[in-house]
């Protein structure tokens, strides 16, 4: 693979201007495509199999007037005076008229005919649902729904409005380029250059911006997430920043020892190259990997992110040769000198000495510094947003607040019984059944009056719990009302199903968690072999695999408590808490896993080339920390600096997000492989690299680091090769 390399990156580099008007015209014709074929991203979150979407399905057959599988909102209107009065009762008959004329509005339940007034009579809640989900609501048809307000609040009264019709899509904002723009100051101080500095952004950028536009033209065809672009962002930008920066790093070296900068350009992408494409199929792996777990929105949002990885890692290969082509000779040296660069050098040196001269305290201080972040991880409680996550002064957060307080927590997340009569002799005694049963239950929730479709065969009931819909006692309730389900079928030969928001929340919540177990069973073992390919070694893949663990779990730990428990929430902006979101879990394990493997590799394989030619374990570790720390250094800051920057966005997903990936790179850079990793080594010794001799043969060689390639072009044919590739 080395030679490929080679010679690619010296194709590239001569044929800089093919290459990179070929690229230019993919970014064009995505962007065009992007411009002219993008659809409506969903907020939707289902699963297919769970019983709350078997009930969709089965409303959307039998029982489509009912507008199940439609969007629904939340109408709050309140006043200090009596909301049942003569002017109360105008403004909320104007108000249900102007929410019945609004876009795609299939239905609006009029709480003066329900009596859904609060007991001080302050309070009056009105029931919007849509005949489309809440993804194909536009922002016309949002405001058309706010408009039906403005009578309403003209004559002194307050309405706000909560439930999926109302959630707007996460995006992106200004604040979330400071990690750019973090990432560009680290950039200059290693290499001491605007120039060298600027080629990584610029790659970076190019292929985030090639990776969105096609997730962009994919929605036109496919329904796709609202965060799966914002997923692709965060991990292309990290990484693809980091991949040209290891390039750039080696091609510089190869231009101050003397290569002409063609030969710098083929030797810096066949074998910094080379450990640029197995780290990046680490993380496009563990990426792809999330497709196995059967979540198909988790899937979406992974195979989305490797492919915008596997993009940085192709413009790594051909479009920086080419644009090192450009740039020729003048990276050879930077003209920005803002420390020297035998301080770095001796710093990364320094700590490797001091780890290995007090390699036991380091392992005890480190490990238990680890166990203690790790703690608030026993207490995860996953969830996903609702209103109650919104930030507090939004319309949505309003609305829940008010609702709480005058209807109950419970009415913020209503459960929908539907009741399949078709196998029953007696139709109107089931539904009694089944209301009774639900109604006789522990937390004694309120149970509608059930409604029928135009057969007979299905009925709806609603019912509203005590709790709110992110607590545990609702979740024990649906459970509870499914396990009627066999006593009325037994009795009565009909059968019930809860589904409704919460309910899908709760049964995603569930199958999420499920889900964990299984695929980081599977990351790690795919870790080891990997890792047992690279550096052919036991017990190098067992320690890797083992501190990637204890970087997730104290991950967890910290996530929980700043967004589940409220620690420094003021400080990092983070303005709600509550569970955490269900899917990150499952998506820190796989980029972090692929994130960790990659300074695994481009600090411990400079260790193996040591230990290989000659030096002994204590030795070849310090000099493989000296000559891999820097940049394993800039790559984890850059990395962090990128993640962090999401930590400002207003999606709490997306903050949630942006702080784990960034506290988890921070924890498996700095602790796990610059201060376990080479306490370890240098503990083990020689055998750190044992491996059984029969184990060592079947094993294929995949030269990561490129030693082949080097003793090829060294060799004195050197010549012969170098026009063979031309």
């Amino acid at each position: 693979m080395a030679s490929f390399l080679y010679r690619l990156g010296r194709f590239s580099f001569r044929r800089r201007a093919l290459v990179t008007a070929v690229w230019a015209a993919v970014l064009v014709a995505l962007g065009a495509g992007a411009l002219t074929l993008s659809g409506q991203l969903s907020n939707s979150v289902t699963i297919p199999g769970t019983e709350s979407q078997k009930a969709i399905d089965q409303l959307a057959d039998r029982f489509p007037e009912a507008a199940a599988g439609g969007a629904t909102a939340r109408v709050v209107i309140s006043t200090p005076g009596d909301i049942t009065d003569a002017a109360g009762q105008a403004a909320i008959t104007g108000l249900v008229k102007g929410l019945e004329n609004a876009p795609k509005v299939a239905g609006v339940v009029n709480p003066l005919q329900m009596q859904a007034i609060s007991p001080d009579k302050h309070v009056a809640l009105a029931q919007v649902s849509y005949r489309v989900p809440g993804f194909e609501l536009t922002d016309a048809d949002r405001e058309g729904l706010m408009a039906a307000a403005d009578a309403a609040k003209a004559a002194g009264y307050t309405v706000d409005f909560g439930g999926d019709a109302v959630q707007a899509m996460p995006a992106t904002n200004a604040t979330e380029g400071l990690g750019v723009a973090v990432a560009a100051v680290v950039l200059i101080i290693t290499f001491g250059s605007l120039l060298a500095a600027g080629i990584p952004l610029l790659t970076a950028l190019i292929g985030v911006g090639i990776g969105m536009a096609g997730i962009t033209t994919a929605s036109g065809f496919l329904e796709l997430n609202t965060n799966t672009p914002v997923l692709a962002l965060m991990i292309g930008l990290a990484v693809g920043i980091d991949y040209a920066l290891f390039i750039v790093s080696r091609y510089r070296h190869e231009l101050t020892i003397g290569r002409d900068p063609e030969e710098a350009a083929g030797r810096a992408t066949g074998t910094a190259g080379s450990a640029v494409v197995f780290a990046g199929l680490t993380v496009i792996i563990a990426l792809a990997g999330l497709t196995v777990v059967g979540i198909p929105f988790l899937g979406e949002m992974g195979i989305a992110a490797a492919i915008t990885v596997a993009i940085a890692v192709v413009i790594a290969l051909t479009l920086l040769p080419a644009i090192l082509g450009f740039a020729g000779g003048k990276l050879a040296g930077g003209k920005i000198r803002l420390r020297r660069k035998e301080n770095t050098t001796t710093h990364g040196e320094r700590w490797a000495k001091f780890v290995a001269r007090h390699r036991i305290p380091v392992l005890i201080a480190a490990i238990a510094g680890l166990a203690i972040v790790a703690v608030p991880a026993a207490s995860m409680q996953l969830g996903l947003p609702n209103d109650s996550t919104a930030a507090p002064d939004t319309t949505q957060r309003k609305a829940y607040d008010t609702v709480a307080r005058s209807f109950g927590e419970g009415a913020n997340g209503p459960l929908v019984i539907v009741v399949d009569l078709s196998g029953s002799t007696d139709r109107q005694a089931a539904l009694q059944q089944a209301a009774a049963g639900i109604g006789g239950l522990p937390e004694r929730p309120i149970v509608t009056p059930p409604k029928t479709n135009r057969a007979g065969d299905l009925a709806l009931l609603t019912v509203i719990p005590k709790s709110g819909p992110s607590s545990t006692a609702t979740e024990d309730l649906v459970s509870d009302i499914r396990g009627l389900n066999a006593g009325l079928g037994s009795a009565t030969g009909a059968s019930l199903a809860v589904t409704g928001q919460t309910a899908a929340n709760i049964d995603v919540s569930e199958k999420l968690a499920d889900a964990m177990l299984p695929y980081l069973a599977l990351i790690v073992g795919l870790a080891f072999l990997l890792l047992m390919l690279v550096f052919r070694s036991i017990v190098v893949p067992l320690k890797a695999t083992l501190g990637f663990l204890g970087s997730v779990v104290a991950t967890f730990g910290a996530v929980v408590a700043v967004f589940q428990w409220g620690w420094l929430t003021d400080l990092l902006g983070v303005k709600t808490t509550g569970p955490i979101m269900s899917m990150l879990p499952i998506l820190l394990i796989g980029v972090l896993f692929g994130l960790a493997m990659d300074y695994q590799v481009f600090l411990v394989t400079r260790m193996r080339e040591e230990y290989v030619h000659g030096a002994d374990p204590q030795q070849a570790m310090v000099t493989g920390f000296r000559h891999g720390s820097r940049v394993v250094v800039a790559a984890a800051l850059i990395m962090i600096s990128v993640f962090a920057g999401f930590v400002l966005a207003e999606s709490s997903l997306i903050q949630s997000i942006g702080f784990a990936l960034a506290f988890g790179v921070l924890v498996d850079a700095f602790v796990i492989r610059m201060t376990i990793v080479p306490a370890l080594m240098s503990l083990l010794g020689r055998g750190a690299w044992w491996l059984p001799k029969w184990l060592d043969r079947v094993l294929p060689d995949v030269d990561v680091e490129g030693e082949k390639l080097a003793k090829q072009l060294d060799a004195p044919d050197e010549r012969e090769l170098v026009d063979a590739s031309k």
